[in-house]
């Protein structure tokens, strides 16, 4: 099973396969990473070789016992000294979540999840739908059927929603990954490794860069994969000591429950080899079959909250929010993809390949390829341990999973693969061990020590900064405190109209006239933007719905193929047909755009002032503003400059009303 597992490193993790399959994805970055590689693994291959003929001839200038030392403290430490170290973990992690994410919701992931938990923090499970969605619509966020819940399974939000209620929600995500690296350190403790490996391992997990960053978001990854750890130190307990069994077993079905809360495709891939692992040792009588039934009622009670918030959100226990709105297309497994081409097993290969690839860089950063220490102690191991057996195959089935999965799960790294890395740390850690069990010369596993620790400090050094660099200065848009903006500008009280781009208009158009989420994309992708206007605006004036604007569109159909994006507007999505009409009015949208425009999702956050913010549509903002006849107008938007601030606009009703004439 090793060495399978670092074949499949070996390959994936090393080959541009992605590159060699025709159409879908590829990785045109590829050439560039493995020249870093080579330049890299060179200069840490050039000191290991010095190392190895150095430590030869004057073995004494090794001096084993310094690590052998610290070791030995971090075990007779226990506990004071595994909290020690998440304490170091959480310190960290907010830095990264308040220096380089600015401790604000990044991704719309983040965004919606970030809405639901204050929907749950309120005491309710959703929100009254309002009349007219499209100014208030967002993507991965459900309004209709008379409610608004975003799409995601109710474990995330909730672990946010503990934020919430403490007025800390971003240090949700720094707590999760300190409270992991303790669960991992105890975990650790209780398989039979030596002390200096098993504190590399508990080190090299819990700061490795791909760690602490998603540790620093309010991605949903950190808090499953820490009930994960949870789940693994129980069922370590469970099989190993008989007095803590059945505890163990419950609290390790539990943690597996509220994982698959979180993120239930991760939870199965781990449960279910632990399952088999209990059911198997069920056969050694009576308490190890109290164990099993334990740690499945440990289960039940978790999943039985999950299907609860379902029903009460969809109308059924078992269908989620994703399925509720993008269909059968978001399941696993080989079909149409909700926006964008068919899954197939090929493209399955090309995201596992791009997966296994991106890890190479993210999980320490470090010069030359971060997996290669984990496959060879992988390929080269004698000894395997039964939990090693558990933790392969839950990351095996992890790896078929998102095979199978149609999503490229790019996000600060590949973000699903994030329960792959406490045991690629372990592995990793492992190596020095793995090369002595084959005799290998004591100069050589010395050597291959120091070059791991050379190829981290480099990383460190050199790449670390530039990520960290590179996070901070990206979706500056999604930063702004708007609140605080608002308080400066005197707005209070207001209606806030928030000027998108011409393309987010037109989608959010589409939901409210009832088009699906996966139906609107297709009609965005394929039509010519300003008949999309033109007739959007039709059906709205006639009061007419999805059916009656894709029977409109329906003549149109053959010239998708004809349509392309102008990459040289501010919103590259917008797409033309050569022989598409120009009207006016498409025109002024155009000019708009140029004259910059922000996003709205961000400001579904806002609380502050009692303002309201709702999208800007023009002439059609007519139906919800004179809901608030008494509230003053404003505009909010941006200049095109990126980097650019938010800025307020005072907007006069009788300007408006001259615009909306026009249009």
């Amino acid at each position: 099973m090793t060495q399978v597992a670092a074949l499949i490193l070996l390959v994936f993790g090393l080959l541009p396969i992605a590159n060699w399959i025709p159409g879908g994805h590829d990785a045109p970055w590829y050439g560039e990473r493995l020249a870093g590689w080579l330049s890299g693994g060179g200069i840490v291959l050039g000191v290991g070789i010095i190392a190895a003929i150095t430590l030869r001839r004057n073995p004494g200038l090794w001096r084993s016992g310094v690590w052998a030392g610290v070791a030995a403290r971090w075990r007779t430490g226990n506990r004071r000294a595994d909290a020690g170290i998440a304490l170091a973990v959480f310190a960290v992690c907010a830095v990264v979540a308040r220096l380089v994410f600015s401790g604000r919701p990044l991704l719309i992931d983040e965004i919606i999840s970030l809405y639901q938990a204050r929907i749950f923090a309120a005491g309710r499970l959703w929100l009254p739908a309002p009349a007219f969605t499209e100014f208030t619509s967002a993507m991965h966020l459900l309004d209709w059927n008379g409610k608004v819940y975003g799409q995601f399974p109710a474990g995330g939000p909730a672990m946010l929603a503990i934020g919430t209620l403490l007025h800390a929600e971003w240090l949700v995500g720094p707590a999760a990954t300190a409270i992991g690296a303790y669960l991992f350190a105890r975990l650790l403790r209780h398989l039979d490794l030596r002390d200096g490996t098993a504190l590399a391992a508990l080190l090299l997990y819990a700061f490795a860069p791909f760690t602490v960053f998603l540790g620093g978001s309010m991605m949903n990854h950190v808090t499953a994969t820490t009930w994960l750890l949870g789940a693994a130190l129980g069922l370590v307990i469970a099989t190993s000591d008989a007095r803590a069994r059945p505890r163990a077993a419950l609290a390790m079905g539990f943690a597996f429950g509220v994982a698959a809360t979180i993120r239930p495709t991760d939870a199965a891939a781990f449960a279910i080899p632990a399952a088999i692992w209990l059911i198997w040792r069920a056969r050694g009588g009576s308490a190890h079959v109290r164990a099993l039934l334990l740690s499945g009622a440990g289960v039940a009670i978790p999943i039985a909250l999950l299907l609860w918030v379902n029903l009460h959100q969809t109308g059924s226990p078992f269908r989620f929010g994703y399925i509720e709105m993008w269909g059968k297309s978001h399941e696993i497994g080989f079909h149409a993809a909700p926006w964008g081409e068919a899954h197939t097993p090929a493209r399955g290969i090309e995201l596992i390949n791009l997966y296994l690839l991106r890890l190479q860089d993210y999980f320490f950063e470090s010069a030359g390829p971060s997996l290669v220490f984990a496959t060879l102690a992988l390929g080269l191991t004698i000894r395997r341990r039964a939990f090693d057996r558990w933790a392969l195959a839950g990351s095996g089935l992890l790896l078929v999973a998102y095979f199978a999965y149609w999503h490229d799960g790019f996000y600060l790294g590949p973000r699903f693969m994030l329960p792959l890395a406490p045991w690629l740390a372990l592995w990793t850690a492992r190596l020095p061990a793995v090369l002595e069990e084959r005799h290998v010369a004591p100069a050589i596993v010395r050597a291959t020590v120091v070059a791991g620790v050379t190829a981290l400090l480099l990383g460190a050094v050199v790449a670390v900064p530039l990520r960290a660099r590179q996070y901070t200065n990206g979706m500056l848009s999604m930063r702004f405190d708007v609140d605080r903006l608002a308080a400066a500008n005197g707005v209070h009280d207001a209606v806030v109209l928030v000027r998108e781009s011409w393309g987010g208009q037109l989608m959010a158009r589409l939901w409210g006239l009832g088009v699906s989420r996966t139906d609107a994309e297709h009609l965005y992708r394929t039509n010519d933007a300003c008949r999309l206007e033109l007739t959007i605006s039709a059906t709205e004036r006639d009061g007419g719905g999805s059916d009656e604007l894709q029977r409109r569109l329906a003549p149109f159909h053959a010239d998708s193929a004809r349509v392309r994006a102008d990459r040289t507007l501010p919103d590259t999505t917008v797409r033309f047909a050569p022989d598409g009409p120009r009207a006016e009015l498409c025109q002024r949208r155009l000019i708009e755009d140029r004259s910059g425009f922000t996003l709205y999702p961000p400001l579904l956050l806002a609380r502050g002032a009692n303002n309201i913010f709702l999208r800007d549509l023009h002439a059609r903002d007519s139906l919800v503003l004179v809901r608030y006849p008494q509230r003053s107008i404003w505009l909010l938007m941006k200049d095109p400059a990126v980097g650019s601030p938010l800025r307020f606009e005072r907007v006069s009703p009788d300007s408006m009303l001259r615009e909306w004439q026009r249009d």
